[in-house]
């Protein structure tokens, strides 16, 4: 199928779908013309893409994962040893910045309920993402 059918189907945009080929996500035939072709398998890959990047996760990342995943029903199921330390791992990261942007929130709050005259609103910044990962 051509691009345009490929976005039908899929409902992600032509530049979606030229950037995670450009990521190494997708790799559509080309035809002598330079027509993108893209097979059925794309279309399960590009909803695995969509998946995966909905759960915070980087596209260097699943570039990684997708080779070792299959679907399972309505579930992506791991199939390599590695891969779930690696989703841990990413997991950690998700709930830091999770925990800064909390952080963040409150002092917002603070900020915006404090009283003009006299209230005052607590300024600790939230730590770095460097310092989260440690």
């Amino acid at each position: 199928m051509r691009m345009k059918e490929m976005v039908r189907r899929t409902g992600v945009h032509e530049r979606l779908l030229r950037y995670y080929e450009q990521q190494g996500l997708l790799t559509p035939d080309r035809l002598p013309s330079g027509y993108r072709v893209y097979g059925e398998p794309d279309v399960e890959t590009v909803r695995r893409i969509r998946c995966l990047l909905a759960a915070g996760l980087p596209t260097a990342l699943i570039a990684q994962v997708l080779p070792c995943i299959r679907a399972d029903g309505e579930h992506l199921v791991p199939t390599c040893p590695d891969l779930r330390a690696q989703l841990r791992r990413e997991g950690e990261r998700i709930t830091h910045a999770i925990e800064d942007l909390q952080k963040s929130h409150a002092i917002l709050d603070s900020l915006i309920t404090a009283a003009p005259s006299g209230g005052t609103a607590t300024l600790s910044p939230p730590r770095p993402a460097a310092a989260a990962a440690s």
